[in-house]
């Protein structure tokens, strides 16, 4: 081997190191601000409560303080990053989620905790828009779905952390168990902190405006994944509730259900990065719509208990999986272009808020109107998921992608091209 070659080879991989390096650091960022931040406070509520620390609705407005900061994060990190610089950002907004943790564990008052389950979601919002696409550059095109899985896999540790670990903090105590999220965060900030990628100082090179047909399919992108959102609402609220009062099981079957739904979370990114790795971002989001729409739906039927169980495997697992896959199908949208795609992820991301908040309210308010329906529930949600299928098919048709346009320029060419 000559000594050029070798010097490649050692080259490619320090740069794999490098790159393993920052999926863990993106990996700790989703655990921290989406999946410890937000999902660890639903089994933290009735604990609230009982301790009178808040009255029920009290705690019920500092959940939705979390929402809207977690849209005000999304809005604004990347113009924030932009003035301070992406790595700074990511750290500041890991040490504020940890800091939240922290000043919860002391009840001061209502606004106190406002500002600080505010600040949580606000720093989950940033990171969310900001993490995967500052490290998915280093990694090779070929593994990027693989590498979005793990990284997004932190939301559904958190999960699953939040029907297991938090339970158990509680023995000691409601202000221990605030204190114990703030160290293990703390730990995963530590742990992140050197990770990140360096920062190149060069400016970027010019992009090419998107052309039409990429704007259309971004356009129906959006809506697809807010209506996601939507379709999830059913089993991110109502799944606990459905199975204890609906069905008459009780609150501790109930949680066991949550679990499977965290473990279906924690598994998911992996499965569906892995997937669209050999199929293609697109039709890995089509088979996704498909499943989530048949899982949504079990529960309205009455089925039995072994689909319960899947439905609460599958749609945990695209809850957290169709993250990576939203975020690789507009790099697919957006070849070339980095800084686009670094636009579009964000306004995704804020249609999801947007989204998922009204339909959190509109399906509450839909449920106390029919009386506690949760049938009704479910199949809004199963409809939402079939909107979704049903764009993406239309877009399909009615937009050429940057491959289908290069195919066309070059038809000689596209024989071995993987599926769009």
């Amino acid at each position: 081997m000559t000594g050029t070659a070798i010097h490649e080879a050692e080259r490619s991989h320090s740069n794999a190191r490098l790159a393993r390096r920052a999926v863990l650091s993106a990996f700790c960022a989703s655990l921290i601000g989406i999946g410890l931040a937000r999902f660890a406070y639903t089994p933290l509520l009735p604990a609230i409560v009982d301790a009178h620390w808040f009255e029920a609705s009290a705690a019920a407005y500092l959940g939705a303080a979390n929402l809207t900061g977690y849209l005000a994060g999304a809005l604004l990190g990347r113009p924030v990053a932009a003035r301070i610089s992406i790595v700074p950002t990511l750290r500041i907004m890991m040490l504020a989620a940890t800091a939240a943790f922290f000043a919860c564990a002391f009840p001061i008052g209502f606004a106190w905790f406002f500002i600080w389950r505010f600040a949580a979601g606000f720093a989950g919002g940033a990171l969310m828009v900001l993490a995967a696409t500052t490290v998915l550059p280093l990694v090779a095109p070929s593994r990027r779905g693989l590498a979005g899985g793990v990284i997004f896999m932190g939301i559904g540790a958190g999960i699953a952390l939040s029907g297991t670990l938090v339970p158990l903090l509680l023995q000691q105590g409601l202000r221990d168990t605030w204190l114990g999220l703030g160290a293990l965060s703390l730990l995963l900030t530590v742990i992140a902190w050197a990770g990140w990628p360096q920062e190149s100082g060069a400016s970027p090179s010019p992009q090419h405006t998107t052309h039409a047909p990429a704007r259309g399919m971004l356009r129906a992108l959006y809506v697809e994944y807010a209506l996601n959102a939507a379709g999830w609402v059913p089993h991110m609220i109502f799944l606990v509730d459905f199975v204890a009062r609906g069905m008459g099981k009780g609150l501790q079957v109930g949680a066991e259900y949550w679990v499977l739904f965290g473990i279906g979370a924690t598994l998911g990114p992996i499965l569906a990065g892995h997937l669209a790795d050999r199929t293609g971002f697109g039709a890995a989001m089509r088979f996704a719509f498909l499943l989530e729409a048949v899982a949504v739906a079990i529960p309205a039927f009455s089925l039995g208990q072994a689909w319960l169980i899947a439905s609460s495997l599958l749609v945990g697992a695209f809850v957290t999986g169709t993250v990576p896959l939203m975020l690789g199908r507009i790099a697919e949208l957006l070849p070339h272009h980095p800084a686009q795609q670094k636009a579009a992820w964000s306004v995704a991301t804020v249609f999801f808020a947007l989204f998922q908040a009204a339909a959190a309210y509109g399906l509450s308010f839909a449920f106390a109107r029919s009386g506690g329906n949760y049938q009704l529930l479910f199949f809004i949600g199963t409809a939402a998921m079939v909107l979704a299928l049903t764009i993406d098919l239309a877009a399909a048709v009615f937009f050429r992608t940057p491959r289908q346009e290069r195919k066309k320029l070059n038809p000689a060419q596209h024989g071995s091209t993987a599926t769009e």
